[in-house]
């Protein structure tokens, strides 16, 4: 997996932007910065590289009608200035904002003319980030098949033109498809070697993610303490870059440790917390991942099996609504796995 990469950029930020914020600048930041340059572009392509900017920061604090609001305004003005790249560019954020909000059909559909376009406009940079979103799309959706082959290609693009970002997001990916297949030692492997190659390449937000996943295959091998030290590096980093998205993720992967371990009751405290930060910023699939959470701890907990039968049915539902199908599987283990436990109790 070794290979040449440089620093890691954020090609999102562009022109100005991209020489006064870097990979790892606070969303607060970004979006003081983008904001002002907004205010005083000049023509209808400033205009667009700033709201992309405002976009993004948005999207990443969790406020999601402003991201969308801002992508819209940066497609417009690129679509005035007749530029395929921005267009291609506004379309990927706005993908990837309709991916987190759970509308996964408008994601892959934005997120396919986002490649058109960046393919059409010769844009090297963003038609990769349109493939990743819809390589990512797919995956959480549970399309291995269709995606695997896509995220190999992306990581190939990546190791050609020594970007270690899209090298970790590529196989960040990968890892995650063969931690949910159950190849746990590969998972880990690939986890590992993301951490490696953010930390060496100075990108904060990928090594936070990849700390995540390690943690997560960690727990899953019986070794809590590790997991849940590693989530509180990732913690850190969130926190210093205000990644609100990623910051409820990492605690919904703290309240999935703690339940793996049995301790429910800090688990059930957790999960509480992450569901409030993810109905805060509107994030339906996080939501119902630590409703979820929320739900197996209580029925370890003492609740009443019909409650907690109901609950399930209702996500199983909420997931197949969002086309969540290893979320899905998940709700369906876990009715299996308590009926099996009453069965064997009757017995």
């Amino acid at each position: 997996m070794h290979g040449k990469y440089g620093k890691a950029f954020a090609p999102e930020y562009q022109g100005r932007l991209g020489s006064e914020l870097s990979v790892n600048s606070s969303y607060e930041e970004v979006l003081a910065t983008a904001g002002r340059a907004l205010s005083r572009a000049g023509g209808a392509a400033e205009r667009a590289r700033a709201a992309l900017a405002v976009a993004e920061a948005n999207r990443r604090l969790g406020r999601v009608d402003d991201a969308g609001a801002a992508w819209r305004q940066s497609y417009r003005s690129a679509r005035t200035a007749g530029d395929h790249g921005a267009m291609a560019w506004a379309l990927w954020s706005g993908g990837t904002l309709a991916r987190q909000c759970g509308a996964l059909p408008l994601a892959r559909r934005l997120l396919a003319r986002s490649v058109t376009l960046a393919s059409d406009s010769g844009d090297r940079l963003a038609h990769g980030y349109a493939l990743a979103g819809l390589a990512e799309t797919g995956r959480i959706q549970g399309d291995y098949a269709a995606v695997a082959e896509l995220h190999e290609q992306l990581l190939e693009q990546g190791r050609a033109h020594g970007e270690a970002r899209h090298m970790v997001w590529a196989m960040t990916g990968i890892a995650q498809m063969h931690r949910n297949t159950g190849e746990h030692t590969k998972a880990l492997e690939l986890f590992e070697e993301c951490v490696r190659i953010s930390t060496e390449a100075d990108d904060a937000r990928g090594r936070a993610w990849s700390l995540r996943g390690v943690a997560d295959v960690l727990s899953l091998r019986d070794e809590p303490d590790r997991a849940l030290a590693l989530l509180s590096t990732a913690e850190e980093v969130c926190r210093a870059m205000d990644l609100a998205s990623a910051l409820a993720y990492n605690l919904k992967m703290r309240g999935n440790v703690l339940y793996r371990a049995g301790r429910y009751a800090e688990a059930r405290d957790t999960y509480a917390v992450a569901l409030d930060e993810f109905t805060a910023m509107r994030e339906p699939r996080g939501a119902a991942l630590s409703r979820l959470g929320l739900a197996k701890c209580r029925a370890r907990l003492g609740r009443d099996r019909a409650d907690t039968l109901a609950e399930l049915d209702a996500l199983e539902a909420d997931f197949g609504r969002m086309g969540l199908r290893h979320a899905r599987d998940m709700v369906i283990a876990f009715r299996a796995e308590t009926a099996a436990e009453r069965a064997a109790v009757s017995a």
